[in-house]
């Protein structure tokens, strides 16, 4: 598989899990009526949960030990997740109102929308140099029995 194609599938499995994370972190804490700090820090936590979870649980059920599968997970998923936070939340952080909208504000969904995708450029080519250089989620598709 070329590195090109390993990288993007590679970013839409951290979009994924980052996804799920950011946006139930964000929902959850504006639900609870939190402020930005602690939205943010929520959505961040979740956003590794999930991602590490992505990768994690597909290891575990391939018979993976859960020592081997954490240290594959923490290897292939840690520059991703943090690339893909980094720059998801500096946009939520920059635009005008996104965190203190309401879930009923479309500036909420929107900004959460684009934030994400934003996000997804610089999280490939994180993706790419890692997996061009034996490294990230090139771990992970290995331990598949998997090669790039």
């Amino acid at each position: 598989m070329s590195v090109n194609r390993l990288a993007v599938q590679a970013t839409n499995h951290c979009l994924t899990g980052c996804g799920i994370g950011e946006v139930l972190g964000m929902v959850l804490a504006t639900w609870w009526g939190w402020g930005a700090a602690a939205s943010v820090a929520l959505a961040i936590a979740l956003a590794f949960l999930f991602g590490y979870s992505l990768t994690l649980i597909p290891l575990l059920r391939a018979g993976t030990a859960l020592g081997a599968a954490v240290g594959i997970a923490l290897v292939a998923d840690t520059f991703s997740i943090v690339t893909m936070e980094l720059v998801d939340n500096a946009v939520l952080l920059i635009w005008p109102g996104a965190l203190t909208a309401g879930l009923g504000d479309a500036l909420f969904w929107i900004s959460l929308a684009i934030s994400l995708a934003v996000a997804w450029g610089p999280t490939f080519l994180v993706n790419r140099a890692l997996i061009a250089r034996g490294k990230g989620h090139a771990h992970a598709h290995a331990a598949h029995g998997h090669t790039h």
